[in-house]
């Protein structure tokens, strides 16, 4: 495939469920040769072409139904390759799924919905496709907002188009486990089904796109969806594609071990737990001695310049165009950030070598009083046309950056390891790779009270992963993860600053855990085992998906 056909596959959703697996998931999703399988977004065809597979498997004599395959796509090109493919009990719909549900989805049901909805982000989805599925969500008593990805509303009708006790399997992205705006499809699918298994695989499914996915297996439909149901739902996991695809999924379903989580408030992610540690998490976190981040600071988002390749100078520059007195420090990648302290020196040192960490702040400026360099660099970037550019057209004038501001710490976004947070001596700010955190006490004491396996495996639970190995926390995660509500003997943070910057966090690590987490918070070594076990369980798995 070519970069170009690539990209606009990545910006209409469109990588398509290997053969082997669609054929997996319609085998156990259609139990009778009369069931009515529906395919929302059905693409080339190969959902309808295993359906109909399945469903002859089941046949011993009689008549074929009409209509008994329905599939619908938006692509009129994929259209016609279903409808080339498909057989004769099938129906192929060109046209919008949420258009046709307005129109006809009032009088069909279906005993299995199976298929591999568009992971398509709300603003690329075209209208009024996108208001008609954000409508019918509403209709539902869900909340859909501008964070919403496509796949959702996807799901949600084909639930609500499922007969009583009838199934649903989907290949939807990781993101179900973890992302905020999920969380009410999570509710609204424990409260429809009577047991919900999730198989997980550390292969990619599709080796050319950057999403990570997982197959939904949910039966036992309810004929009006229940909050009190108590819905039993698993998970499994396997090595690779051809490991998942020689299980039966029928019998695993069944013999998976059920594990129950408040579906608003945590993410499924803790399904990669055993029953055990989701309970021992759970404790911790209504434990009167720990607390959330938010307790001792806020976290925000770094500086979002519209053009860092404008706004984001070196020394040489800074000389070039008289720009000293109009920049402040700036750390713009977190591999500037070796251990837990930045220091003045260090920071002298990115400066000398010819990093580019200086931030140009113009805001407070008269440009009056601008040099003749600093007028000339403006000049060139309106004539590279850096003023048109999203967020620079929206600021008057476009060349003043917003919230510059000194953080006391900052904390990655973005890692590879352990969520490591850096107290900040430089006096610097950071882009948006990096969050900025304003304590409300000792810089010092919070930072150094955060480097413990509670805070560690508490992190990965609370952020995401997609599928490269890194984990992502933005501002409201990071504020989430668990720390002790009262400071008290960690690790000095120069000290533990040497160590880490030596490759050794694993000693600050284990020294704070038996100052901070054994004789302060009273937890036994057998529990802070237990947090270094969950850490290294969550964080190895998402590290396994690192391409190679």
């Amino acid at each position: 495939m070519s970069t170009v056909q690539s990209s606009e596959k990545k910006l209409r959703g469109g990588y398509y469920t290997p053969a082997a697996v669609a054929k997996w998931l319609a085998k156990w999703a259609i139990r009778s040769s009369s069931d009515r399988v529906l395919e929302p977004s059905c693409g080339d065809g190969v959902f309808l072409e295993c359906a109909s597979s399945a469903l002859d498997s089941l046949r011993k004599r009689g008549s074929k139904l009409q209509r008994q395959i329905v599939g619908i796509e938006l692509i009129p090109d994929e259209a016609s390759a279903a409808k080339q493919r498909a057989v004769a009990t099938s129906e192929v719909i060109s046209g919008d799924f949420f258009a046709w549900l307005e129109q006809h989805g009032s009088g069909e049901r279906f005993d299995a919905v199976i298929g591999n909805p568009p992971f398509i982000r709300y603003q690329n989805f075209p209208e009024p496709a996108r208001t008609l599925a954000m409508d019918f969500m509403q209709s539902q008593g869900l909340r859909p907002n501008r964070l919403t990805n496509i796949w959702v509303p996807f799901v949600v009708a084909g639930i609500s188009l499922l007969k009583e006790d009838g199934r649903l399997a989907m290949v939807v992205p990781a993101e179900l486990l973890q992302v905020t705006y999920a969380g009410q499809l999570r509710q609204y699918l424990s409260d429809s089904f009577k047991r919900i298994t999730i198989y997980a695989c550390n292969e990619m499914f599709f080796p050319n796109a950057e999403q990570e996915v997982v197959l939904l297996l949910a039966e036992g439909k309810l004929g009006n969806a229940d909050p009190r149901n108590k819905c039993d739902i698993s998970l499994v996991e396997t090595a690779s594609v051809a490991q998942l695809l020689r299980r039966n999924a029928r019998s695993q379903t069944r013999k998976a071990r059920p594990k129950f989580l408040q579906h608003e408030s945590e993410k499924w992610l803790k399904y990669f737990l055993d029953a055990e540690e989701i309970d021992f998490m759970r404790a911790l976190r209504e434990h009167t001695a720990i607390g959330p981040l938010s307790a001792h600071c806020t976290v925000d988002v770094g500086v979002v310049t519209g053009k860092n390749d404008f706004f984001v100078l070196d020394q040489q520059q800074l000389t070039e165009y008289e720009a000293h007195d109009y920049v402040v420090p700036l750390v713009g990648r977190s591999a500037q950030l070796a251990g837990t302290l930045l220091k003045p020196g260090e920071f002298r040192r990115m400066a000398d070598d010819g990093k580019r960490v200086w931030l140009l702040h113009l805001t407070g400026h008269a440009p009056a009083g601008f040099t003749r360099g600093l007028r000339q660099w403006i000049a060139a970037g309106e004539a590279d046309g850096v003023h048109r550019g999203y967020k620079c057209s929206i600021r008057t004038p476009w060349y003043q950056v917003p919230s510059v501001w000194e953080p006391d710490c900052f904390i990655f976004r973005q890692i590879y390891d352990f969520p490591r947070v850096v107290v900040n001596k430089a006096k610097a700010t950071s882009t948006d790779t990096i969050h900025r955190v304003r304590c409300a006490s000792n810089p010092e004491r919070i930072a150094s009270n955060i480097y413990t396996h509670l805070t560690a495996a508490s992190a990965e639970i609370e952020g995401r992963s997609y599928g490269g190995g890194v984990l992502e926390l933005e501002p409201t995660e990071a504020e989430r993860v668990l720390v002790p509500r009262t400071l008290n003997g960690a690790m000095p943070i120069a000290e533990a600053d040497q160590l880490v910057r030596a490759g050794r966090l694993d000693q600050v690590l284990e020294h704070n855990d038996n100052v901070v987490l054994r004789e302060s918070l009273g937890l036994s070594k057998g529990e802070c085992a237990m947090l270094k076990r969950i850490w290294v369980k969550m964080r190895d798995r998402r590290k396994s998906r690192r391409r190679a």
